[in-house]
């Protein structure tokens, strides 16, 4: 089992979650991305919009709901508020 940090928060009136991944999931975010979204909602959360949070070349990156990905590209990576484990 793995435990996952997540930024659970409302932006405009729309539940979003952001999920701390590793870099070296390039060609299987997406799907982590729908399984870790899937989870949190398992586990009672709300999640409209959803993205991963990476670190590659010393940035941070994310992938995910392109609204969201722009709004966190603007505002930077949220503070984590739940674990989830997978």
């Amino acid at each position: 089992m793995k435990t996952i940090n997540l930024a659970h928060f409302r932006v405009q009136g729309i539940d979003c979650a952001v999920f701390e991944a590793d870099a070296h999931l390039s060609t299987r975010r997406d799907n982590v991305l729908q399984m870790l979204a899937a989870q949190a909602r398992m586990q009672g959360l709300k999640v409209d919009k959803a993205a991963l949070a990476f670190s590659k070349g010393g940035r941070i990156h994310f992938r995910g709901t392109q609204d969201l990905v722009r709004y966190l590209s603007r505002s930077g990576l949220p503070r984590w508020t739940h674990r989830i484990t997978i």
